[in-house]
């Protein structure tokens, strides 16, 4: 008797400890579950953080991307005219939307003058045939005589293409100059005219008005109109932009 007891007390123990292994089994699979579940929950908010910082890093380098355009900026005003700071000093800025004050009258500037002189003299030397005629510093009420001849003969539309209404001419800064060829003629010829294009900013000068640039300087091309700037002209020259463009201030047509 006693040994059907032990036998059945022993297949009683046998069935609780399997049951207890079971639920253990089963715990120990619910919490490794529940840890995956909370590694995984973690890896998407990881990877949810990575790409919103991605996001935002890529956000942040567009943006910085964006700043790096060029802008527009301002020149300043003397009470006489507009300049720009160069890199050698003040370069005075005379378009359709910076005036000139109608009682600046300077004359020719000497040491312009004297570049100049030099410039068609090389020219001279290499076959082209410059007069010693040109077209320097005009006055306001010489520029406004000028643009009404224009305007009376052509029109305004038309005339506003290649004549600077009065206090708007770079002529009357006294730093710019027309070329005229020997035959009266402004200087159009082609070979002194790629010369010219090439070889001014070794004398101190650019070549004002540049083909296709009409919406940027508001006028038409001109091949014998030289702006004296000084040592700077080299670096304007090797930069291929126009003035408006190298000193990032604002051209084109008049305001109205």
């Amino acid at each position: 008797m006693k040994k059907l007891f032990r036998t059945i007390f022993c297949l009683i123990l046998l069935v609780v400890l399997a049951a207890c292994s079971q639920t253990k089994k089963q715990s120990e699979v619910a919490s490794s579950s529940s840890s995956q579940e909370k590694t995984s929950q973690s890896s998407s908010k990881v990877s949810t953080t990575e790409a919103t910082s991605q996001e935002s890093s890529s956000s942040e380098s567009q943006a910085s991307s964006s700043n790096t355009d060029i802008e527009v900026s301002d020149a300043h005003y003397n009470g006489s005219c507009y300049y720009v700071d160069g890199k050698y000093g003040p370069v005075i800025i005379v378009n359709k939307k910076h005036p000139i004050s109608s009682s600046y009258a300077p004359g020719d500037d000497s040491q312009a003058l004297v570049a100049f002189q030099e410039l068609v003299s090389a020219m001279r030397a290499k076959g082209f045939g410059i007069s010693d005629s040109y077209s320097g510093f005009r006055s306001y009420e010489t520029q406004t005589n000028l643009y009404n001849n224009y305007v009376a003969s052509d029109g305004q539309t038309n005339a506003d293409r290649y004549s600077a209404r009065p206090g708007y001419s770079e002529h009357q800064t006294g730093l710019a100059f027309d070329l005229i060829d020997s035959s009266g003629n402004l200087l159009e010829e082609s070979d002194a005219v790629a010369w010219l294009a090439d070889n001014a900013h070794k004398y101190g000068f650019v070549v004002r008005y540049l083909k296709n640039k009409e919406s940027v300087t508001g006028y038409m091309a001109e091949t014998w109109h030289v702006r004296y700037i000084g040592e700077e002209a080299t670096d304007i020259y090797n930069s291929g932009l126009t003035l408006e463009e190298y000193y990032h201030v604002d051209g084109g047509d008049y305001q109205s």
